[in-house]
């Protein structure tokens, strides 16, 4: 029980352990100011939205050479009818269209910018960890991913909610989605590689690497063993609380 109150405040961040300054949340990672942004798109209802993708996709279709003289018309009137719903909503349609690569760049930015403040930094963070393969020079790797499941059966996190772990010779993964407490140099150091997981071949794109110094596993030798993928049932309640956190830090974004 001792150790296991030991293990508890260490992951989550309430003990002694470790300098207040070196224990982070996974929000921490995230580029803040990179967050703020104009996006007309988010006030439009489900149908301003659907007329405006039948705009765009009847305008780049009547684009085509191959479109005959009487598809051209009726696709015209298509597009007519889409700017009469929009216009009469108080919508400028084709300054929506001119923004929408815009913004596109904008949210790519906000799901991959890293904070500036930890490049370089040695950080404790805790998660669940996925084996990979070594890297090209040999070395040992895996991935920090913030809840459970990413990864395998939901997809992978944003870039910036994601950490790719260079590793020491003494530990590895042992099942998929240990759950870990990393402590290492963290620094921003984008990186997009395609890894074979449970569901099939995934693309990981990572904004921070890490050097790894030292590891604490939840995960007792029983769960580890070839012939289960369990943990013990105080590590269950360690992964809900994990989770839980996990998730009370994702509802302030």
């Amino acid at each position: 029980m001792r150790a296991f109150l030991a293990a508890l405040i260490l992951c989550l961040g309430t003990g002694p352990v470790l300098a207040e300054r070196d224990r982070i949340a996974w929000s921490d990672l995230i580029d803040s100011d990179a967050q703020s942004y104009e996006d007309p798109f988010l006030d439009l209802s489900y149908e301003q939205l659907s007329a405006l993708r039948t705009k765009v996709r009847l305008e780049e279709r009547l684009e085509a050479s191959t479109v005959s003289d009487d598809e051209r018309a009726a696709i015209a009137a298509q597009i007519g009818e889409a700017n009469t719903l929009l216009k009469n909503e108080g919508i400028d349609a084709d300054w929506l269209v001119s923004q929408r690569w815009i913004v596109t760049e904008r949210r790519e930015r906000a799901a991959s910018a890293g904070n500036p403040a930890l490049d370089g930094v040695q950080v404790s963070l805790a998660g669940f960890a996925i084996a990979a393969p070594p890297d090209a020079d040999g070395t040992p790797m895996a991935y920090l991913v913030p809840q459970r499941g990413m990864c395998s059966h939901v997809p992978p996190p944003p870039a910036n909610q994601l950490v790719r772990l260079r590793l020491s010779d003494d530990w590895s993964p042992r099942i998929l989605h240990e759950p870990v407490v990393i402590t290492g140099q963290l620094r921003i150091e984008p990186d997009k590689r395609r890894l074979m997981v449970v569901d099939g071949i995934q693309t990981l794109e990572a904004t921070f690497a890490m050097d790894v110094v030292a590891v604490e596993s939840f995960l007792t030798e029983k769960a580890a063993g070839p012939s289960s993928s369990r943990v013990s049932g105080w590590s269950e309640e360690l992964i809900r609380r994990l989770e839980a956190r996990q998730a009370a830090t994702a509802d302030q974004y």
